[in-house]
């Protein structure tokens, strides 16, 4: 403790007040009766090749909404606000027009090889965006990418990379903190497991076809979710950026056996895949956190952060909450900003292969049992009971809170880590949990009926905002300009794609 508020007493306000943040955030276009829209992107939107803020994940029928850099939680929340605003506006405002799915775990799902795939044109860097994802469907299945969540990027000035890591590994230590508060995916649609093991539960009454964890927080984090036994095998370690760029070096460049047998191209000469590697490209590693740096066009990631070091990282554990309209509130992100700083303040020793799994064990059993009385977690060379250590966590907070409140002025920080003090004394009031209840309260245990309401309500008070002619002309034109510019990457184009492909994979660019 002393040397975490030794270093906080050095952090001087105008630092903290440097604090950025953003966020990206996902959501499926989901048809009235709660199935996945399975019409192109809308053309209202522009293009998701180029378009700023508005773009498209795995599926052509997944929106990202992007935020840009923010020096607070209001101004970030406003704009994510305004993003959403223009999508449904742009979707139609009528009642049997689509809707964002407002909950982490798809529901109405066709078939997985007629999910649609992300579409961004005939240029080169377009292909390669599509065939990257086809590639992500052979490996893991099309279904999994159809997962949704929230990306926290945050910064602040000052900070190396061994900072950086520093903060990393304590992140991934501490984890499970943010599962347990804000996880909010303890169900699922009994289809999208069909065929898969897992130990899910049906609902009291088990006539709905839904399934969950009676103590589950997060779905999404764990082995139903974003998980991948191929990558499980890297082990990766945070302990300086070399050790982290050396990981995904190997994984980039190796042929692995079971992609090896998928191919590059199927008999027809339609391509299944980038690479034959662990790893595609570099977003393909799966993570609760990233080290991350704005790249250059055309730059590969892995050199960018060899070559300039880190300039954020972008938290990737976050649940969509269904009961906020845009996902998120300002008192999670506000969390979210005092948990980075302790994780930075506080002792954070070097990893080892035994503590990394871990840490994937307690990660695993936050998202399936979070909520169970007396869970144990591991610590070290002993267990501790989930809610002790979070308990610890959070008492070492305030400080950070109350330096936080005399940086900006007033009392919203406190006010957060009040929030999550109380949640962790009354987990019945968890997102997880209330999520339960409405689903039984209300739904007859049905997690899309329950999904598919809250998303309709979400939608209702979203269109009941105001929206000025201003701001439909801005995004028009936003969406006119990023046409233009995917049509101008098209026309510069002068390479075949395969050369193309095989150019920007060359290991030689992912040195520094």
């Amino acid at each position: 403790m002393t040397a975490l508020h030794d270093r906080l007493r050095a952090l001087p306000p105008e630092r903290l007040r440097a604090m950025r943040r953003g966020i990206e955030k996902e959501s499926l276009r989901a048809l009235p009766g709660g199935g996945l829209a399975l019409t192109p992107h809308p053309g209202a939107l522009g293009s998701a090749l180029t378009h700023g803020c508005i773009t498209t994940d795995y599926s052509e029928s997944q929106l990202e909404l992007i935020t840009g850099v923010h020096g607070g939680a209001e101004s970030c929340l406003a704009e994510l606000t305004e993003i959403h605003q223009a999508v449904y506006h742009a979707l139609g405002t009528q009642p049997n027009d689509e809707m964002l799915w407002v909950g982490s775990m798809p529901c109405g799902l066709p078939t997985d090889e007629t999910i649609p795939l992300g579409r961004y044109g005939a240029s080169n860097v377009g292909r390669a965006k599509s065939v990257y994802r086809m590639g992500l469907g052979h490996r893991y299945g099309r279904r999994m990418q159809t997962i949704s969540g929230i990306h926290y990027n945050w910064s602040m000035p000052g900070l190396g990379n061994e900072e950086h890591f520093a903060l990393i590994r304590n992140f991934r230590r501490h984890a499970f903190v943010l599962l347990y508060l804000f996880g909010a995916s303890p169900a699922v649609c009994g289809d999208f497991v069909a065929g898969r093991p897992h130990k899910l539960q049906p609902l009291p009454g088990g006539k709905t076809g839904s399934l969950h964890m009676p103590f589950g927080t997060s779905l999404r984090m764990g082995p139903l979710g974003y998980q991948s036994d191929a990558q499980a095998s890297l082990a990766v370690s945070y302990n300086s950026l070399e050790s982290y760029a050396n990981s995904l070096h190997d994984a980039l460049i190796q042929p692995y056996p079971a992609y090896e047998a998928v191919g590059i191209r199927n008999p027809g000469g339609d391509y299944n895949q980038l690479s034959t590697t662990l790893l595609q490209i570099e977003n393909e590693f799966y993570g609760l956190i990233r080290p991350k740096r704005v790249i250059f066009p055309g730059e590969r990631p892995l050199h960018a952060l060899r070559e300039r070091g880190v300039e954020y990282i972008e938290v990737r554990c976050m649940d969509l909450d269904p009961f906020e309209p845009v996902g998120i509130n300002a008192d999670t992100t506000r969390f979210i900003d005092i948990f980075l700083l302790h994780c930075l303040l506080a002792d954070s020793p070097p990893d080892t292969p035994a503590e990394i799994a871990a840490l994937g064990r307690n990660q695993h059993r936050t998202a399936a049992r979070g909520r169970e009385p007396g869970l144990l977690l591991e610590q070290g060379d002993h267990v501790i009971t989930l809610t002790d250590w979070a308990a610890q966590l959070l008492g070492e907070c305030g400080d950070i809170a109350d330096a936080l409140d005399a940086a900006h002025g007033g009392t919203l920080y406190q006010q957060a880590l009040d929030s999550a003090l109380g949640a962790l004394a009354h987990p019945a009031g968890l997102p997880s949990a209330r999520v339960l209840d409405a689903m039984l309260a209300d739904y007859d245990g049905s997690y899309p009926r329950f999904i598919r309401s809250q998303s309709a309500l979400s939608r209702s008070a979203l269109l009941a905002l105001p929206w000025s002619a201003q701001q439909s002309a801005r995004y028009a034109a936003m969406a006119e300009a990023s046409v233009a510019e995917q049509q101008r990457i098209e026309a510069a184009d002068s390479m075949l794609f395969e050369q193309y492909r095989q150019a920007y994979l060359s290991p030689d660019r992912l040195e520094a």
